[in-house]
């Protein structure tokens, strides 16, 4: 079987390593346990996680066992890294129920069951626990405060200001690391390249603990060729869950990704066989959006099934190509008066204040014409309004 490193690292996956080619040989030769951290802040996935899940299918399609670690202790401080605030703390039952709903999510990517099935950990069970004396002597004494403060992910808060209960992040996550060592042989830790520090300082932690190897990796984070996330829309995150980010929207949003993007989405995000990429974006002129249909329909068919995704396509089809048949309705009151109206009311805007900016800046049709004035009445019982050019919902009154 072709060793997994080449896959992730043809795909574009690999960021940084740590002792590459022992990890490299025994990838090829020995199932590994490896685990991948998420913080349960939220009862859905987001995109930010796509790419860590994707690995982690590839990672058990070559033989290697899953090992989901939550936050729930961890989750009670907060990662620094790339933030500028503090996070919020959640109770257990919180926590439990966002675990619930993100193996829901996974499960479409990684299997629960069988060979090298996933398990998903809570550190709150070893870590809430934890007598913090005996911890500061057994795992804070190998840990150089000079270094850390170096250490990329709390480069951000030092200049805002970073607390004492966050400096212990660093420590928290690597004595994770030891723990599913000792649990459950686990000697390899993925994560975005954010995460860096926090992943080689667990591994570090294990060779000096148990002098034996342990290993780190990390991914290339999925931003556009400008350097900013992917993932971030008008209304917030890109969210895996269907009520708070419909199939739709995750389409539309897969079928708008830039030209540049494209290519480095399909190797990244989907399963397609690399020769089959490069044939649909060897060309740079329109012919790559159908490159961007076929990403946009492998993603949502990935997290929302096939049924959906077909769906999303005929309705993006029907809202690009000026028909109406299969575009997202929307319901409005039978007193709704003018397009305004009609646009808070299907919820397309917040305020009325959103609806007067857009319509000054020319951003609003009913059909095919051009929406100037905020008091336009609404043209007939049925028609379809366009806000920009990603979102198309035919409104029904009454």
């Amino acid at each position: 079987m072709k060793n997994v490193m080449d896959t992730l690292r043809e795909r574009g996956f690999i960021k940084q390593t740590v002792y590459e080619e022992e990890l490299y040989e025994k990838l090829g030769k020995e199932s590994v346990p490896f685990y991948i951290g998420f913080d349960p802040t939220a009862d859905s996935l987001h995109v930010g996680h796509f790419l860590q899940l994707v690995a982690m299918h590839h990672m058990q399609e070559a033989g290697h066992r899953p090992i989901i670690l939550v936050g729930g202790g961890t989750g009670m401080i907060g990662d620094p890294s790339g933030r500028t605030d503090m996070r919020s703390m959640m109770t257990r039952e919180t926590v439990q129920h966002n675990v619930d709903c993100f193996k829901k999510q996974m499960s479409k990517f990684i299997r629960f069951d069988g060979e090298n099935g996933a398990i998903i950990v809570d550190n709150a069970d070893w870590i809430l626990g934890l007598n913090y004396i005996d911890f500061l002597r057994d795992i804070g004494a190998h840990f150089s405060v000079n270094e850390m403060l170096r250490a990329k992910c709390f480069e951000t808060r030092l200049e805002r200001g970073l607390s004492f209960l966050e400096f212990n992040y660093m420590l928290l996550q690597a004595y994770d690391f030891l723990v599913l060592f000792r649990k459950y042989g686990c000697s390899l830790e993925l994560g975005g390249d954010d995460q860096w520090s926090n992943i080689l300082a667990g591994a570090n932690l294990i060779r000096i603990k148990e002098r034996k190897p342990a290993y780190a990796m990390t991914f290339t984070l999925l931003t556009t060729s400008d350097g900013r996330k992917m993932g971030k829309t008008a209304k917030g995150a890109l969210w895996l869950d269907e009520n708070k980010t419909s199939p739709y929207e995750f389409y539309q949003y897969w079928r708008n990704t830039a030209d540049e993007d494209v290519e480095k989405c399909l190797r990244l995000l989907t399963y397609l066989p690399l020769e089959e990429i490069a044939s649909l974006c060897e060309h740079t002129d329109e012919r790559i959006n159908r490159a961007k249909e076929v990403l946009a329909f492998e993603l949502t068919k990935m997290v929302h099934g096939e049924e959906a995704a077909k769906k999303a396509e005929s309705q993006a089809k029907a809202a690009f190509g000026g028909g109406e048949e299969g575009l997202p309705t929307a319901n409005v009151p039978a007193d709704t008066a003018t397009v305004t109206d009609a646009m808070l009311a299907a919820g397309i805007c917040k305020s009325k204040g959103e609806a007067r900016r857009l319509i000054e800046q020319g951003g609003v049709s009913v059909g095919e014409e051009k929406v100037t004035d905020f008091a336009m009445p609404l043209p007939a019982k049925e028609f379809v309004l366009h806000k920009g050019k990603k979102v198309h919902v035919k409104i029904i009154v009454g």
